[in-house]
């Protein structure tokens, strides 16, 4: 049962779907106390105990909060799109500035590699890489915001999920985390916005590696099993199924095998919080609006083309710097 409180009075929906009054009367109780979740999480956001910390838990604990980005509009507490009930403290911004889950490995006098993961992933799918790294480099891998355990706001509650938008909080992270110059490794389908961060701020840049970047014209289009949380309502109810959004969703996305264990710690999000899902939404909406331009300003930025005057490689004389990988050759990450 929910924590006692006085009910409010359910929206008039009209008579043309009345069940939805029932249903605004069965989900209040779930939103009012954040300690039982948000309304959308499964088992009210608790895990069963179990012994010992998960592989989640041992994570968490390699890595800090990194704040960056500030909120935009007021800071007025998001409710959900359906039925403008509050939600609970996943779905809400943690202060004015972002809050980035970040893990860094190596010496801060080392050189220093930014390490971005893709589309829908987690900074998890570095955890083999960031050792590896460590001896010659100061390597950091962090959690875009919607993803792991970094903030994942409401959509127009502080952040839309825009591409334009992440480029412009992929800067504020990196200002408050490498100050100095720095390399940069991308995977997938955020790309295109490190390739615009690139080409505005090209000083700042030592080497850029793009992992499988959506360059091709079969890239103009997300895949099905991404392309389905941007429908609508559909869309919504297929984000809150932890084993579509996450296990599906990457396991679909290549040839490697992932492990249960490994698999849970990109599950958790869609499991403790229904705020997960509805960043999963909002970001393949503006994939889907944004992406075939997007594809084109890669292809002119990148591919030094005689007369191109838009060539990043061209104007800032990086073409050793750039390096193009399959995901095939890479399945040791997972």
């Amino acid at each position: 049962p929910g924590p006692s409180h006085a009910p409010a009075p359910a929206p008039a929906f009209g008579g043309l779907l009345p069940g939805l009054g029932l249903i605004w009367c069965l989900l209040q109780d779930l939103y009012v106390d954040d300690d039982i979740g948000d309304g959308f999480s499964f088992s009210g956001g608790k895990y069963a105990e179990a012994e010992g910390p998960s592989k989640s838990d041992e994570w968490f604990a390699q890595g800090r909060m990194v704040k960056a980005h500030a909120l935009y509009g007021n800071k007025e507490k998001a409710k959900d799109p359906f039925f403008g009930l509050t939600m609970g403290s996943g779905s809400q911004s943690s202060g004015d500035v972002f809050n980035w889950f970040c893990v860094e490995a190596g010496s801060s006098s080392n050189p220093t590699v930014l390490l971005i993961h893709g589309f829908p992933s987690q900074a998890y799918s570095y955890r083999n890489v960031l050792p590896v790294l460590s001896d010659k480099y100061r390597s950091i891998a962090f959690d875009w915001l919607g993803f792991g355990f970094s903030d994942k706001p409401q959509p127009k509650y502080g952040f839309d999920y825009t591409l334009d938008e992440y480029t412009s909080a992929l800067e504020s992270l990196i200002d408050a985390v490498a100050p100095d110059k720095l390399s940069i490794v991308v995977q997938g389908y955020f790309a295109p916005i490190v390739v615009k961060y690139a080409n505005e701020h090209q000083d700042k840049l030592n080497h850029l590696i793009l992992v499988n970047p959506p360059i091709t014209d079969k890239h103009a289009k997300l895949p099905s099993t991404l392309a389905c949380f941007s429908n609508f309502l559909l869309g919504e109810v297929f984000s809150q199924d932890p084993l579509r959004a996450s296990d599906k969703a990457l396991t679909s996305s290549g040839p490697y095998m992932m492990k249960e264990e490994d698999a849970t710690v990109y599950r958790r999000p869609y499991l403790v919080s229904g705020a997960s899902g509805f960043a999963l939404n909002a970001i393949t909406r503006a994939m889907g609006k944004d992406l075939k331009v997007v594809r084109s300003s890669i292809a002119c930025l990148l591919f030094q083309k005689e007369g191109n005057p838009c060539s990043l490689m061209q104007t800032a004389n990086l073409s050793p710097c750039y390096c193009f990988v399959n995901l095939n050759v890479l399945n040791w990450l997972f």
